[in-house]
């Protein structure tokens, strides 16, 4: 998220017909979790498929603090990280969560070095990763926060760098091979905008060099990452943010990456104030996508605490198979950073009331 200065569960599950699906259905939140719903995920057509073959749309929220509570030795989570809190988000009647990362934190490196980060960080996130999935909830695991060379990670930059974001998805992509209800966001809100797809798909040598010659470091383009993810022997499905602060996607069909396994999902974030925020664009710049390959709008929020443009957004969604996930389950204030919650017991705010309504609508 590009918009306030601090960067941004949920258990859904369908008794329909005696047989637990994950999608429109009804659900509810007190039936045993149906695990099976959220193995085996796989990338069919414009489809994300679980191991039964049954469709899965990602519905969900974002839940912020991982990505720089580490970096400033503060902690590792932002608010509670316990069963009490994640059954606080399924009782929203949602099927996924995405967690924002920080490459120093899980490396170990450039500032990352403090009592939060390397084994200890690398172990919260995973017991973290067990206890969504344990809830029948998807985790997603976003790169969120980065930095080349020595700098810290201490905020979003225009693209993966380099020289850590490589060595960063080799790690995370061996840590959860064997779980197929991870997906691998490779990096939020690519921004490298006067570059364009070139960049965004290949990266560069240098800095300031072609076809990424606005960014002042090396760049590792998508096709770079994809790769790291399968030579750690990771089939888990990719998630790729489109650019212009993952707003544009509209040529990512022309720029994608080659996966062997063919499990490459799109994202986009859809905000109030973001370039393509109506109906009207998505159905020109985002249909043909998701007509093409699954899409999700990994990040929705609006910046005035009230619902009406979610709305808009969610309902498009719903008409075309889109997925969308919440920005963010933090409790700050609502005004300045779309907060979805007033209190980590599940307490919406306006904004989060609005969200929470739709899902319970289905």
């Amino acid at each position: 998220m590009k918009r306030w200065p601090i960067s941004r569960f949920i258990f859904a599950l369908a008794l329909v017909v005696g047989v637990f699906s994950i999608g429109l259905t009804s659900q509810s939140v007190h039936a045993a979790p149906a695990l099976s719903t959220i193995t085996g995920l796989h990338v069919s057509g414009n489809q994300l498929l679980n191991g039964n073959g049954e469709n899965v749309r990602l519905l969900g929220v974002n839940r912020s603090g991982t990505e720089y509570k580490c970096i400033n030795n503060a902690g590792i989570f932002d608010g509670p990280n316990d069963e009490a809190s994640v059954d606080a988000m399924a009782s929203w009647h949602i099927n996924a969560v995405r967690v924002p990362l920080n490459e120093d934190c899980w490396l170990w490196i450039n500032g990352g070095q403090n009592a939060y980060g390397g084994d200890a960080y690398v172990q919260s996130i995973k017991d973290y990763v067990n206890l969504l999935n344990s809830k029948g909830l998807i985790a997603i695991l976003d790169l969120h926060w980065s930095a080349p060379g020595t700098d810290s990670s201490t905020g979003q930059q225009p693209m993966p760098d380099a020289d850590h974001a490589s060595d960063f998805w080799w790690s995370v992509a061996s840590t959860f091979k064997d779980n197929s209800s991870v997906i691998f966001n490779l990096y939020n809100e690519p921004h490298a905008d006067s570059d364009g797809g070139d960049c965004w798909e290949n990266g560069s040598s240098a800095a300031y060099t072609a076809p990424c010659s606005s960014v002042g470091f090396a760049v590792a383009g998508m096709q770079t990452l994809v790769g790291k993810v399968r030579g750690a022997g990771a089939n888990n499905v990719i998630m790729l943010d489109g650019w212009g602060y993952a707003n544009y996607i509209g040529g990512v069909l022309s720029n994608l990456p080659s996966d062997p396994q063919n499990n490459l999902m799109i994202s986009a974030h859809v905000y109030d104030n973001s370039g393509c925020n109506t109906t009207d664009c998505f159905t020109q710049q985002y249909a043909p996508v998701a007509q093409q390959v699954p899409v999700v709008f990994g990040e929705i929020g609006e910046s005035d605490c009230q619902h009406g443009f979610i709305d808009s957004v969610m309902n498009w969604a719903d008409q075309n198979g889109v997925g969308y996930l919440g920005w963010a389950w933090d409790t700050y204030d609502c005004g300045s950073f779309p907060s979805l919650i007033s209190n980590y017991d599940g307490t919406p705010t306006q904004f989060g009331q609005g969200f929470k309504d739709h899902l319970a609508s289905f």
